[in-house]
């Protein structure tokens, strides 16, 4: 896995979108939101679905975390958005994966911060609690706060240095703790596997932007 992959692109980025089933009827709400916040900033928003709840290829949470491992260490994309009722669950399964680093975003104040501090390359969020009114407006500034301005910048900036610092000290720790994806996609349940990439556009979307040839003809294989 080249290092250089995971690093984001502030010219224009590979947004994806990841829906699990149980909040797979707010994918339109959700993806509505995003690109009305990124597009205007240059940035491509590739959505992976769910789409709806009937979909036929239906997402669990741990299926969301082996498929943002699979996007981000193939290239495929530069950044992955997610979540789940909580977004809990979706953290956890996506910070399973080699190279993924992804937050908690429930505010506008949780993505300039992750963004400020973490730079990492995934959030998780919740699409069940606290999703009510004007949510679509809370979802519109998190992603702004992520997206508009340079990340990894340090918040107070006077912290910046240690802050990129202990970035570091976390990716080589991850890289110890963790197996290469090709590793992964190799060990992992093969039928789990199968049913992370069944969705109806990843074929055209992941194919037509990986970088990573090993990863593609593993997946292809399958």
């Amino acid at each position: 896995m080249a290092a250089e992959r995971l690093q984001r692109d502030v010219e224009r980025m590979k947004i994806a979108l990841i829906n699990e089933n149980s909040q797979a009827a707010k994918n339109c709400v959700i993806h509505g939101a995003l690109t009305a916040a990124v597009e205007p900033l240059g940035h491509e928003v590739h959505n992976y679905g769910m789409y709806a709840a009937e979909d036929d290829a239906q997402l669990t949470y741990p299926m969301v975390g082996l498929l943002t491992g699979i996007l981000l260490n193939s290239g495929a994309a530069d950044f992955v958005i997610t979540g789940c009722g909580t977004g809990t669950g979706s953290m956890l399964a996506s910070n399973a994966m080699p190279g993924v680093f992804c937050g908690l975003v429930i505010d506008p104040t949780d993505a300039f911060l992750f963004a400020q501090i973490n730079d990492g390359n995934a959030v998780a969020m919740p699409y069940a609690k606290g999703f009510g009114w004007a949510a679509e407006l809370n979802l519109q500034d998190c992603y702004r706060k992520l997206f508009e301005g340079e990340s990894g910048v340090g918040y107070p900036k006077e912290r910046a240095a240690i802050m990129a610092k202990n970035r570091g000290v976390l990716a080589e720790l991850k890289s110890k703790t963790c197996h290469d994806m090709l590793t992964v996609l190799q060990t992992v349940d093969q039928e789990l596997l199968r049913s992370a990439i069944a969705g109806e556009r990843f074929a055209d979307l992941f194919y037509a932007n990986s970088q990573d040839e090993a990863i593609s003809a593993y997946l292809r294989g399958l």
